[in-house]
């Protein structure tokens, strides 16, 4: 029988830490939004609409690389401080070609590279 692909994400609305769970030390990629935390000082300064406005245009984008990177597994823990994960779990819910994959929810609060691999593999060593 063919392991179950796993996957650890840590993610915030400006950049996520990938991780796929496999018995060697995992490495992590990354994924930036283009919309930065420089970008958002920048925008808040001339308006918080204008921040949100442009935080909306720029966010549809990451979470479309992020379901392109999430197709492929079968279990998917996203986790993070903000709501960014939800939000992103919100899209995938009523896309069709995520029906078949188990997608979990965690808060954590912010983590080094150590603490998310411990996370990832204490979290899915569980089963």
């Amino acid at each position: 029988m063919k392991p179950v692909k796993k996957l650890g994400i840590w993610m915030d609305h400006s950049i996520a830490h990938i991780m796929e769970f496999t018995s060697d030390p995992f490495e992590i990629k990354t994924i930036e939004s283009k919309f930065s935390h420089q970008k958002k000082m920048e925008s808040l300064v001339k308006s918080e609409s204008l921040m949100h406005n442009k935080e909306q245009q720029e966010l549809p984008s990451y979470y479309k690389k992020l379901s392109d990177v999430i197709k492929d597994y079968k279990r998917v823990l996203l986790f993070g401080p903000t709501d960014a994960k939800v939000e992103l779990f919100d899209i995938l819910c009523e896309d069709q070609r995520f029906s078949n994959i188990k997608i979990e929810i965690k808060e954590t609060d912010k983590m080094t590279a150590n603490q998310k691999n411990a996370f990832v593999r204490e979290y899915f060593s569980k089963e």
